[in-house]
């Protein structure tokens, strides 16, 4: 099977994080997927984005973040590479709490929110670092592969 790889690394600032929407977009769009799925796709790598300009480096570094980009017949699959601080997914996921609809805005807890998002927006997602955080993301460009791939899905830190 045929694989078209991008390669990308953009200073861990925020008006960067833009750049990497755009080039989602057009390769997503090259690959055939429904507006939809490109959207869900550009949200979920500017979260994972977002999160590494915000949390991964001290304010005084000068971060990277490296992005990987392969492109498949059946999909697409994006890992966002940091260098910086790493976290433990699991306690992150656990500490989250399911909102609550009646709650005011400014009472919900902020944090996790993100991955939340990713996992949500995304087929298949796995976060892993010791030295940094790598997050990989897949999305199937037909929606009756994820059947076929269910099993495959996990949110493992291993």
């Amino acid at each position: 099977m045929s694989t078209d790889s991008i390669e990308l690394t953009i200073p861990a600032k925020p008006e960067f994080v833009g750049v990497v929407r755009l080039t989602i977009s057009g390769i997503a769009n090259r690959m055939g997927y429904t507006y939809e799925d490109i959207e869900d796709i550009k949200i979920a790598v500017s979260e994972a984005c977002t999160n590494a300009v915000n949390h991964a480096y001290r304010e005084d570094e000068d971060g990277k973040i490296s992005l990987k980009i392969d492109s498949f017949e059946d999909r697409i699959e994006i890992m966002v590479i940091d260098r910086g601080k790493s976290f433990d997914f699991q306690e992150t996921i656990s500490n989250l709490r399911p909102i609550d609809p009646s709650m005011s805005l400014d009472k919900i807890n902020e944090g996790g929110l993100g991955l939340f998002l990713i996992e949500t927006l995304m087929d298949k997602v796995t976060i892993s670092g010791d030295s940094g955080v790598i997050v990989v993301m897949t999305k199937f460009l037909k929606r009756d592969e994820v059947d076929g791939h269910a099993s495959k899905v996990s949110t493992s830190t291993e």
